[in-house]
């Protein structure tokens, strides 16, 4: 398959917030795996000050390897080359890894315009070629099935090269979405990537979604992104899921009924189909949730 510039060898960037845009963890889970692999170092940061609301994002105290505690603030950061990275089988690989850069943060909570606005214009310095945003979603998805990955961009170059959707969504968006629409505007071409993360277990990390996305972003761009313990972290999570189920009858139903939704249309044709759909949902029921238990079928669900 021909691959635009930044989605091959170019320069990419991989973004990922914490978050609205962010269920089990996956998004910035994938991110973080990346900056370990690679040694990735900041280079350009926003000022916290201007972008986030603390009694939303509270600042954290932490103790360093001296003992001394220092106060860690919410913030976003360009993260590239310049740390010791893994080598041999824990090294990241394939075209463009040894120019990977990442952004990673919190949403922020005001001045979103600027905030992007900042962000690209350090892409624009940092010479990056193309953008994958990962996001993960709350979905009605069985988590004894894979987790499919919705792959959609604005961009038609991109779409036609890498044969992914043109997103139909209209709604509520998270910073992702404006961060994409900032680079397309400055002629950097993106590609969102949105992980099906089960409803049911919303307060847990989900490795399983983790390793989904890795394994779109290995297909959409040819590097080879090693697991490292996720695989055993997800079997073990899976595992746990199953037990709770297996205590409870009604949410073993549920999770059968689900299985049943997804294997009459887990045909490959319809998959991409099936995943914006839900996508669509969970954005538009986000402000009819009720904090029921974690499990339960979500209010219009």
């Amino acid at each position: 398959m021909h691959q635009p510039v930044g989605f091959g060898s170019g320069r990419l960037l991989v973004v990922a917030f914490e978050g609205w845009n962010d269920a089990g963890e996956a998004a910035s889970g994938a991110a973080r795996l990346l900056v370990e692999r690679l040694g990735l170092v900041e280079i350009a940061a926003v000022d916290p000050e201007l972008y986030y609301d603390y009694q939303f994002n509270r600042p954290t105290v932490v103790s360093g390897d001296d003992g001394v505690r220092r106060i860690e603030w919410p913030g976003a950061a360009l993260l590239g080359p310049g740390g010791p990275a893994d080598d041999g089988d824990d090294a990241v690989t394939g075209p463009g890894a040894a120019v990977l850069h990442v952004l990673l943060g919190a949403e922020p909570a005001r001045s979103w315009k600027s905030f992007a606005s900042e962000l690209i214009d350090a892409a624009l310095a940092a010479d990056v070629d193309g953008i994958v945003l990962l996001g993960a979603m709350l979905a009605d998805a069985p988590h004894t099935r894979p987790l499919m990955v919705f792959a959609s961009s604005e961009n038609p170059d991109v779409r036609q090269s890498l044969g992914v959707e043109r997103s139909s969504y209209e709604g509520p968006i998270g910073i992702l979405t404006v961060l994409a629409d900032q680079a397309e505007r400055v002629g950097i071409p993106t590609v969102t990537l949105w992980a099906s993360v089960p409803h049911y277990v919303h307060n847990a990390p989900s490795p399983k979604a983790v390793l989904a996305l890795l394994a779109k972003l290995e297909e959409l761009t040819g590097l080879s992104i090693p697991r490292g313990s996720l695989e055993v972290d997800a079997a073990a999570w899976e595992a746990g899921v199953d037990a709770l189920a297996a205590d409870d009858e009604e949410m073993a139903g549920y999770i059968e009924q689900l299985e049943r939704a997804r294997d009459a249309v887990d045909a490959p044709e319809a998959s991409g189909e099936a995943i914006a759909k839900e996508f669509e949902r969970y954005l538009r029921r986000r402000g009819d949730q009720r904090g029921d238990e974690p499990w339960r079928p979500p209010a219009g669900g």
